[in-house]
C-alpha cells in the first residue's frame, strides 16, 4: 500500500480516490500506518460487523476471519469497474490499476 502513497498524484489527476480497507480496527490501521511513516489516504475498519464488507465484495475468508488482499476500482455510478482478488504476498503493479482506470 506504500506505492499507492507514492502514487496518490497519478490516482488524484484521474479523478480516483485510493481508500485501504481491512478487518483490522481503526487502532491496529493507525498503528500500521505510523510503521510506515503515515499514510494519506483513507484506511477503513470493517471491524463490527467484521467483514460486512468484504463479503459484500466477495473478499472475506470466513474460515480465517480476515479479508483477502484485493483491488477493485468503484465507478461513479457505483458499480464494480475492475475486480482482482490475489495471493496476500502478490501486488499488481500499479500500471496494471492506472489501465483499467484508462478504460472507463
Amino acid at each position: 500500500m506504500p506505492s499507492y502513497e507514492a502514487d496518490l498524484s497519478r490516482f488524484g489527476d484521474a479523478d480516483t480516490q485510493v481508500l485501504g480497507i481491512s478487518v483490522d480496527s481503526v487502532h491496529s490501521h493507525t498503528a500500521w500506518a505510523k510503521s510506515l511513516g503515515g499514510i494519506t489516504y483513507p484506511l477503513l475498519a470493517d471491524f463490527e460487523p467484521k467483514g460486512e464488507v468484504a463479503r459484500s465484495f466477495g473478499a472475506y475468508r470466513a474460515a480465517d476471519g480476515i479479508s483477502e488482499r484485493a483491488l477493485f476500482i468503484i465507478d461513479k455510478e457505483g458499480k464494480v469497474a475492475y475486480k482482482d482478488i490475489h495471493e496476500i504476498g502478490k501486488q499488481p503493479d500499479n500500471e496494471v490499476i492506472h489501465d483499467a482506470l484508462r478504460k472507463l
